[in-house]
């Protein structure tokens, strides 16, 4: 097993990792992905993943071009690195961890940046993991989130946008959903969770981030998904319309 590479030569022909199933439905999000990583791959993304079939990946890009509020230069930043399943235990973490730290010294960046949580929470990598491999907590947003970075350099820290360390946004609508399709799943489970809480008599508003831009002046400190009950963060988590409707009280 080797960690290979995926960019504009072999996207169309290899899986993404997030949606890996084989019926149409999964199919139909890959290629959500997919898309977004192509409009991306401009920009420096890398997306590196083992070369078996299952969820065992890495995807970072310049943090100038993150889809995350956070202002920074000469940093990478890490959008995703996961392993899951039978793969994990393994050392596949550090080892793909180890490929991005390996490409920011040849392009002499100043170090790596990551965001993550101060209390385990899903879909974002555990920040005891980056602690041993020698990151430093430089910055924080409500209600959760850290902005961790990797020092290679010395040089000035990234940080997180002021809007995003407020937690607040504005508007009137009872929930606000933006999110990105970074993440395969998003398009569907989006338009679900804005019909559930529509059916339920709420005043829903959906922004969907079209550029790094978007996303580091609107985006939430995750940048994927951020959804927001009458301007307040509530979550950034991807969940079931079951869990959903009892969060939303719908």
């Amino acid at each position: 097993m080797e960690i290979i590479a995926i960019n504009e030569e072999n996207i169309d022909r290899e899986h993404i990792c997030c949606a890996i199933g084989n019926d149409k439905e999964n199919a139909a999000r890959a290629l959500t992905k997919k898309a977004w990583m192509k409009q991306t791959f401009k920009d420096g993304l890398v997306f590196k993943r083992l070369d078996e079939r299952g969820k065992v990946f890495i995807e970072y890009l310049p943090i100038e071009k993150a889809w995350k509020p956070v202002t920074g230069r000469n940093y990478l930043m890490i959008n995703c690195l996961w392993v899951a399943g039978k793969f994990k235990g393994q050392g596949w973490a550090t080892r793909l961890l180890e490929t991005c730290i390996t490409d920011a010294r040849l392009q002499n960046k100043a170090g790596i940046a990551v965001v993550t949580s101060n209390k385990r929470k899903p879909f974002l990598t555990e920040k005891a993991f980056y602690t041993k491999k020698g990151f430093e907590t430089v910055d924080s947003a409500a209600p959760y989130f850290e902005l961790m970075v990797l020092k290679l350099q010395k040089a000035p820290l990234p940080r997180f946008s002021p809007e995003a360390k407020t937690a607040k946004i504005s508007g009137q609508h009872n929930i606000t959903i933006i999110f990105s399709n970074q993440c395969p799943f998003m398009e569907a489970y989006v338009a679900e969770m804005a019909q559930v809480a529509k059916d339920a008599g709420f005043s829903v508003r959906v922004q969907k981030l079209e550029s790094c831009q978007q996303a580091q002046e609107t985006g939430s400190p995750f940048g994927t998904l951020g959804i927001y009950y009458r301007g307040e963060f509530l979550t950034h988590e991807l969940m079931s319309m079951e869990k959903f409707r009892k969060i939303i009280g719908a």
